[in-house]
């Protein structure tokens, strides 16, 4: 998501954590027995944007608002999916579930093994899937302006420290990880379909970044640094990173309001790219849920 979803039309609203608990305890407390799907916005305009998409079909889908940049976005996310999987945890008895007394051999490894917050708690992470779903900035010749990017993998490329030599990534560090694949075959099957309906989609890696890039200098050294970069949004490595540590899959949709360089309002189409994310969110049950 790119700088004028700050500093122009759209609403930077956040949730607060009384609104986040409330929701999940009326959605996810309701249909503990149902495996969902979570989407993840940075502004309501986007997150309005999505639910008019996904229509009657909004049942299937948890959407939130979360901030905007990736400190936001996964905190917002590892909120919703706390909340989520607790309430499920809690609601299992009333729905009729009977936990075990004892976890088969096969259960106990899955728990012990889950990475992050669920890790040996037994619980059940009650998404299948979460998404990061927003609008955003596309590289010249990869994404235009108007079409859909859905992500191969998102990363955090201002992540890491400047030196004499340039750029080192935290992976060149030595102290982590800047990049989280997209789970591929919904990746690519959520592709497919928005090619079927006639909308422009490409793959790609989605760049997370803090600062929205406003020249062409900088729009370089991104591409320097992730070759196969096609969009530029502040809060998908947020949301993947929670994700994952749930032991959940993440994707990451744009809908491409402006080119990623020289910071040039005329030349921004939000409404354009909300029609898009519109558009795309449409289909989503059929391939996500499915």
């Amino acid at each position: 998501m790119n700088e004028q979803k700050k500093n122009d039309s759209i609403d930077r609203n956040r949730p607060e954590t009384a609104t986040l608990s409330s929701s999940f305890e009326t959605n996810s407390t309701s249909r503990a027995s149902t495996q969902r799907v979570l989407i993840v916005t940075a502004v309501d305009a986007e997150k309005e944007a999505v639910l008019r998409g996904l229509g009657d079909q909004a049942a299937y889908f948890d959407v939130i608002a979360a901030g905007v940049g990736p400190a936001s976005a996964a905190a917002g996310t590892a909120a919703a999916l706390a909340f989520a999987s607790a309430a499920a945890g809690a609601n299992a008895p009333a729905q009729g579930f009977a936990a075990p007394s004892e976890p088969d051999a096969a259960q106990a490894s899955a728990a012990s093994s889950r990475p992050g917050p669920l890790a040996g708690t037994g619980l059940t992470p009650a998404y299948t899937l979460v998404v990061s779903a927003g609008i955003g900035g596309g590289f010249p010749g990869r994404a235009d302006v108007g079409s859909l990017v859905v992500a191969d993998a998102m990363v955090a490329a201002d992540l890491g420290s400047q030196t004499p030599d340039g750029f080192l990534s935290v992976d060149e560090l030595g102290f982590g990880s800047s990049r989280v694949a997209a789970d591929a075959v919904l990746a690519a099957r959520l592709r497919h379909e928005l090619q079927q309906a006639g909308l422009a989609v490409s793959g790609g890696t989605a760049v997370t970044v803090s600062t929205a890039t406003g020249t062409a200098e900088t729009a370089a050294e991104l591409l320097h640094r992730v070759p196969d970069a096609s969009a530029e949004g502040m809060e998908g490595f947020g949301v993947a990173t929670a994700a994952k540590q749930f032991g959940i899959p993440a994707l990451e949709l744009r809908a491409i309001s402006n080119a990623v360089g020289p910071r040039d309002r005329d030349a921004w189409r939000i409404k354009d790219a909300l029609d898009a994310l519109q558009a795309a969110s449409s289909i989503l049950r059929e391939v996500l849920t499915s």
